[in-house]
Order: C-alpha cells, then sequence, then structure tokens
C-alpha cells in the first residue's frame, strides 16, 4: 500500500482519493460573535470561557448596559446575552435601547436572570426577546441552550 505525505495533498489528491475538497471560497466559515452584558465579572468569565469552548464561538464581554451598547453597535454581534438585574441600566432597558436603535435592533437577544419566575414573560415577548436562561446556570450546557434558542449548530 502506498502511502501518502502530507506534501502529497492538493485538490486533485482529493479528487482521487474519494474526499470531497472545499476550499473557502466554496464554503466560508463563520464563526458566530456573541456579546455577553453582565455587571458580575464572575457570570460574564464563566460564560465566555464556556461559550468559547463549548461553542466555539467568539465572545466580548461588557459590564454595563450602556458599555453592551456601545460595543453591541460598534461589533454587530450575532446575539447578544443580556443579564436582567444591573444597576444604572438595566436588562429591560438595555433592551428597550437595543429595539430602539436600527443597528442592533435585529440582533436577538436571551435574558439571563435569577429572578426568572418573576418575569414578565408577554412584555418580553413584546420586546423581542428570544428566550430566558435562569441564574445560576449550567455551563456544561449553557452552549447548547443557545445554540437550540437561535437555531445554531456548536462545537
Amino acid at each position: 500500500m502506498n502511502m501518502l505525505k502530507y506534501s502529497d495533498f492538493n485538490t486533485s489528491t482529493f479528487k482521487s482519493t474519494g474526499f470531497l475538497y472545499a476550499s473557502k471560497e466554496i464554503m466560508p466559515v463563520t464563526i458566530k460573535h456573541v456579546l455577553i452584558i453582565d455587571d458580575e465579572e464572575d457570570i460574564r468569565e464563566v460564560a465566555e470561557l464556556t461559550l468559547q469552548t463549548m461553542g466555539g464561538w467568539e465572545v466580548t464581554t461588557a459590564a454595563s448596559g450602556i458599555e453592551g451598547l456601545t460595543i453591541a453597535r460598534a461589533q454587530q454581534p450575532d446575539a447578544i446575552l443580556l443579564d436582567m438585574m444591573m444597576p444604572d441600566l438595566d436588562g429591560i432597558a438595555t433592551l428597550t435601547l437595543l429595539r430602539a436603535t436600527p443597528e442592533t435592533q435585529h440582533i436577538p437577544v436571551i435574558l439571563i436572570t435569577a429572578k426568572e419566575k418573576n418575569v414578565d414573560r408577554t412584555r418580553l415577548a413584546e420586546l423581542g426577546v428570544t428566550t430566558i436562561i435562569g441564574k445560576p446556570f449550567d455551563p456544561m450546557t449553557l452552549a447548547e441552550q443557545v445554540a437550540n434558542n437561535l437555531g445554531w449548530t456548536y462545537s
């Protein structure tokens, strides 16, 4: 049996060996970008690590609603994880501003909250919330929850 060396592989090698070959021009790979807005540093760090590791996504974090709004406008993430209870500008106020801003109104928002049972789901649905994830969340399933709710695949 002839062994192929790494240097032997090119487009024709893949075709002749029955492998399918896809170049970046044919099948570009896009990595999802998630913005986490939460005033608790520990929550941001755990969620960031989880989404990067388990989801394979790019993650940016913000420690306040104001900072999150600025980042969302500038970076146009594919989704936002937004804490409900923050000082100064809480989750509802931040969400209202996200929806009122043309550059950010299309971005799916998942709320994360410790008071999931007290949330007015009808009001949040009217504001365009994709779903709600309770705190504390399970780091081992966070990426799966996000992916399932947004229709994404994850690694």
